[in-house]
């Protein structure tokens, strides 16, 4: 195995003391060749124990290395890695997340099968509470997620974004690092530029990862308004997006306020609400009825948080950033000696 490339593992982590043990655990017992293989975690200065627990793992752990991201945020976290980072292949994982043994042995192995500049897996939810349950039937529907190919665990093939990913370090040398003033949306910015210089993206069904979502509504609002307003941010950078998809509850909102505003409209509200309450419903008896009629009402009821709170987010985005961009030329990774000792 001395021919596998070198992998440099990069976590940024913030007040994840429920999390971060388990991550770094399962890191350190994925079946890749020790003497190949270096864990950094950007910590953005945790004040809930999170970093004295990285302190013990690291002096048991001689390949996990702590460095700070005084700028707080993921992308700027992940580029404070990338940086510093000795490995051929640079893997992005998350705190909140569970890795399968084999997780960097099947990325590495993709990236040699295919070719690609870029390999994930699908973005596979499970749970751990009631509104966990609900919220995953919702994410594996089409009407909660708009179809997005990286969110399905059967599918393969190459694609337009993966979640996290395992990057060729070039990546970073050409198309250049993460966008450091993106608050959310960066994996799939970054996915952008590397569509657009011609890099090719592949999602495998055998690198396996599962995450937990949000475990309240209103953290679930947050977190898709968020997401809407990162996407219109990256939409007013690069004046175009990879697909539709991120925009339709944009369009869905707009036609509603349409329908509100235009007098000689207003008629078809009724039939407009009936048919979009009579399409989610339908599909959250179809995606959750084996999970009780309960988890089934919660579905119906988060559909429209998915769609309203993203519509709302990219609406305040293309405001915020069409009146003010705050992004920069991206920076690009340097060409060290990659010699590992």
């Amino acid at each position: 195995m001395s021919d596998r490339p070198f992998v440099t593992v990069a976590i940024p982590c913030l007040n994840e003391r429920g999390f971060i043990e388990a991550c770094i655990r399962g890191v350190l017992d994925q079946d890749y060749p020790a003497d190949r293989l270096e864990i950094l975690v950007a910590d953005g200065g945790s004040g809930d124990g999170t970093r004295s627990i990285l302190a013990r793992l690291a002096a048991e752990h001689p390949r996990l290395r702590v460095i700070d991201n005084p700028d707080r945020i993921q992308a700027a976290g992940l580029n404070a890695s990338v940086k510093v980072a000795r490995g051929e292949v640079i893997v992005r994982m998350d705190a909140h997340c569970e890795y399968q043994r084999d997780y960097l042995s099947r990325c590495v192995e993709a990236l040699e099968a295919t070719g690609a500049d870029n390999v994930g897996g699908a973005q596979r939810a499970q749970a751990r509470t009631f509104f966990q349950r609900a919220l995953c039937a919702a994410l594996r529907s089409p009407l909660g997620v708009g179809g997005a190919r990286y969110r399905s665990a059967e599918n393969e093939g190459f694609v337009d974004t993966v979640f996290l990913g395992a990057f060729r370090r070039r990546v970073f040398e050409t198309v250049g690092l993460y966008d450091s003033r993106a608050v959310t949306n960066e994996d799939a910015e970054l996915n952008q530029r590397l569509l657009a210089a011609g890099g090719r993206i592949y999602l495998s069904r055998d690198i396996v990862v599962h995450y937990y979502p949000r475990a309240t509504l209103p953290a679930l609002a947050r977190q898709y308004f968020n997401y809407g307003r990162g996407r219109a941010r990256s939409f007013l950078k690069h004046r175009t997006l990879p697909s539709l998809r991120p925009a339709l509850p944009f369009f869905m909102l707009a036609a509603a306020a349409a329908l509100l505003a235009i007098p000689s409209l207003r008629p078809l509200i009724p039939l407009s609400f009936a048919l979009y309450a009579l399409a989610t419903g339908t599909e959250a008896l179809r995606v959750g009825r084996r999970l009780g009629a309960a988890t089934a009402a919660l579905v119906w009821a988060i559909f429209p948080v998915l769609h309203v709170c993203h519509g709302l987010g990219f609406a305040a985005g293309l405001l915020r950033y069409a009146a003010g961009p705050d992004w920069a030329p991206p920076e690009r990774l340097s060409r060290p000696d990659l010699t590992c000792s």
